[in-house]
């Protein structure tokens, strides 16, 4: 099958998405993409492009038997902005995150225009597809509440009617190799988060300033990519910090950001927003001990292992990383087990997933097939 991929904002995690999937797919991918730059903007008109890009395509033969794109896109507009040959296509959208539920540092700067873009984005698709269980069942829980709150016309099945047609696909990684002999060292924490508020480095160099006062001898990386309004505590903590670090700031090479992760021993993540964790669970089948809060959408993604989660205090994770350090000491971080975070970070490796996400596109578009000979319209005059 051929499918028709729309990616307004190629990067990140919708850039990496779509190229890991199409590139092990068993089907073939025609995709148009924009430049991830200017999120509203794309949002706004992402939609009119495409379809005037789509028409292009279709006057040189383009034909396709889905069409698969991101929140990013308005598909209620492209919809019905585009051609009847594409329009009529079985749709997939795919929420990597949305902007109902998206941490704003404050509440009066979320815009609900593009809250309800994902709605009717969703209500448009023949599917919606969700990174992880628990981004599905907040946004939708939010939905219900925004419409509820509404002054009239309240479509209050809105919810119910996209849940019924929702589906938790979780993203793919790159496959790691088994990880190796350690090397020898005190312990080595990464951190791989973005430089956001949301991800809540205050409390991470709270803890790592505990530790220091524990006499406890670590090393530190702080990767992850930083913007012009990082918050102020990155400066900070690098001079502070100064005579721990091994890595400071964001890897442009992909290979070099692979090796760090495999030298480091434990990931950590107190994060206010986590709609799935890819770089955690990247962080993990490279070989690092996850040391995360049990909330988010980190329960479903690591499993119930009691020892991957802290108690969400500064005081509390820095006892954790001594106890670390401190069976590093003994050789045996993994209390035995050295394989048991490798093997929950696997079950998202492209080799899978690939399988799993080509599988869910032909049930969509069997199931789309099989409503559309079940409409009125399908059905004859003389019926």
């Amino acid at each position: 099958m051929n499918i028709l991929a729309l990616n307004p904002y190629r990067g990140g995690s919708h850039r990496a998405f779509l190229e890991g999937w199409q590139s092990r797919s068993r089907h073939s991918f025609e995709t148009l993409t924009l430049p991830a730059y200017k999120w509203k903007w794309r949002m706004r008109h992402a939609a009119v492009t495409f379809a005037e890009q789509v028409r292009e395509l279709i006057k040189n033969g383009g034909t396709w038997g889905a069409l698969f794109c991101t929140d990013m896109l308005n598909l209620a507009e492209f919809r019905g902005l585009a051609p009847p040959s594409v329009r009529d296509l079985p749709m997939i959208v795919y929420f990597h995150e949305n902007q109902l539920t998206y941490p704003q540092r404050n509440a009066s700067d979320r815009d609900l225009h593009f809250a309800f873009t994902n709605i009717t984005t969703a209500l448009a698709a023949d599917a919606v597809w969700f990174n992880s269980g628990f981004h599905r069942d907040t946004w939708l829980a939010a939905v219900d509440r925004l419409l509820q709150s509404m002054p009239d016309f309240q479509p209050v099945d809105t919810g119910e009617a996209i849940r019924a047609k929702s589906d938790v696909q979780p993203p793919g990684i790159e496959p790691f190799p088994s990880p190796s002999v350690r090397k020898t060292g005190p312990l080595r924490i990464v951190w791989v988060a973005r430089w956001e508020h949301d991800k809540n480095p205050k409390m991470f160099f709270e803890a790592i300033r505990l530790l220091v006062t524990r006499d406890c001898d670590f090393r530190l990386s702080v990767l992850g990519e930083s913007f012009a309004n990082s918050p102020s505590c990155f400066t900070d903590a690098r001079v502070e910090f100064a005579d721990h670090i091994d890595h400071w700031g964001f890897l442009e090479s992909h290979a070099a950001y692979r090796e760090a992760l495999a030298d480091a021993d434990v990931v950590v993540s107190m994060a206010d927003h986590e709609f799935f964790g890819i770089a955690i669970v990247e962080a993990v089948a490279a070989g690092c001990f996850p040391l995360v809060p049990r909330r988010l959408a980190y329960p479903e993604v690591l499993g119930d292992d009691d020892d991957f989660f802290h108690d969400d205090t500064p005081k509390g994770i820095a006892e954790r990383l001594h106890t670390l350090a401190e069976r590093l000491r003994c050789d045996d971080i993994w209390n035995g087990d050295r394989m048991r975070g490798v093997r929950q970070a696997e079950r998202f490796d492209w080799t899978r997933r690939t399988a799993e996400l080509d599988a869910a596109c032909d049930r969509v578009v069997s199931s789309f097939g099989q409503e559309q000979l079940r409409s009125p319209a399908s059905e004859s005059a003389d019926d």
